[in-house]
């Protein structure tokens, strides 16, 4: 699932000018009305229909065949005296046009692909959420991504290999600096069935859906003056389709959760305007091993306990959860560890870093993870 970006209506827009033109990209303020005024073309573009063979470095990079495709950073960090640092590094790619359908252009600035980022750091001592966002074409080295050898970017802000299974990722923007070296613990885990994540009943209403839930990170963090030494897990989802969600989902809750036994779970579930949950909502349970248990809907069950009011959208928010699997013996605790986090862009959405403890077979267990939240501020069901 990870995640039907709340931003890809605007990318739309954005491929418009950026394949249409030749000056620099518009920015994110004139974007709206082009935005609307874009068709929603699909017709030419590949679609999630079965399983596919997945075949790494290759598959790390991009599929232009794919309408939307996103590669999501998110992770917790600690200093040695414990200071805690949430994280987000987002890359989003939306086509305009099937590659087949592009005609020729001689421009280096002519594309049919347009990038976005959302960097974000959550400073929890000083109460702190830092959300920025960047918009570019795929031309001129602005943005882009490749398999092999693998990287991402848009401008400066950029993940690529550094070996096998190690990887490094830096971003920066006034006054904030992260760059981080991570080392892959288990590998690529397959979403869904064998990499193929369905989301509604409708044929092609699915993605192709991979995650590195153990990413073990060190590096340093700069927040204005003051440079961090830190350490401690990441986790990346990569996701490409092309698609959209029936028109009776508004948004979907959304979990990664790294737990201190050497398990990780990721939970999703779609919420329709009824408040009642869709049956696609799924998950997976990462053994240490790294063997996987696919979740179906009904092998879990998602309880708010509280809620969180945002003062600028005025959205409201869950802000604690109960998470129970019954044939798994697992009991969660799930908590932000700043109740705002929310991110006031494009889009309104709230994603930032949790804290769980509970029980597993019995014993105590604690961890941390990530959360998102769609559809809370605003009704949206775009593409995933």
């Amino acid at each position: 699932m990870r995640r039907f970006a709340p931003i890809l209506l605007l990318i739309a827009g954005l491929a418009a000018a950026a394949y249409f033109a030749f000056r620099p990209p518009a920015k994110p303020e004139d974007l709206n009305a082009s935005v609307q005024s874009t068709p929603q073309v699909i017709e030419g573009f590949a679609r999630a229909e079965g399983p596919r063979e997945f075949s790494f470095p290759q598959d790390f990079g991009p599929h232009p065949d794919f309408q939307t495709e996103w590669w999501y950073y998110t992770g917790n960090l600690q200093t040695a005296d414990g200071r805690h640092f949430g994280y987000q590094l987002t890359f989003f790619r939306r086509g305009l046009l099937p590659p087949a359908q592009l005609p020729p252009r001689s421009s280096q600035w002519a594309t049919g692909q347009v990038y976005m980022a959302h960097f974000t750091i959550t400073d929890v001592q000083n109460g702190d959420f830092y959300a920025q966002e960047r918009f570019s074409r795929g031309a001129a080295g602005l943005a882009g991504a490749q398999g092999a050898p693998y990287a991402v970017w848009l401008e400066d802000w950029r993940v690529e290999a550094a070996g096998p299974d190690r990887f490094t990722l830096y971003a920066a923007h006034e006054g904030l600096r992260l760059e981080l070296s991570l080392q892959d613990a288990k590998g690529p885990i397959l979403q869904g069935e064998r990499g193929y994540s369905r989301k509604g009943e409708e044929p092609g209403n699915a993605s192709y859906y991979y995650s590195q839930t153990r990413l073990v990170s060190q590096g340093s963090l700069t927040i204005g003056a003051e440079i961090f030494e830190v350490s401690g897990l990441s986790w990346k989802d990569h996701e490409f389709s092309t698609s959209v969600l029936t028109s009776e989902i508004i948004g979907w809750d959304w979990f990664s959760l790294q737990l201190d036994s050497g398990y990780e779970l990721m939970l999703y579930q779609l919420r329709r305007a009824d408040g009642s949950i869709a049956p696609r909502s799924s998950g997976t349970l990462v053994a240490p091993d790294g063997s996987t248990t696919q979740l179906f809907a009904e092998d879990f069950v998602l309880t708010p306990l509280s809620q969180w009011r945002s003062p600028r959208s005025g959205a409201e928010y869950p802000a604690s959860w109960h998470i129970s699997l019954p044939a798994h013996d697992l009991e969660l605790e799930v908590t932000p560890y700043l109740s705002d986090q929310e991110l006031n862009h494009t889009f309104t959405y709230w994603e930032g870093a949790v804290q769980l403890h509970g029980t597993q077979a019995g014993q105590p267990v604690t961890g941390s993870g990530y959360v998102e939240l769609t559809g809370y501020a605003e009704p949206f069901n775009g593409d995933f």
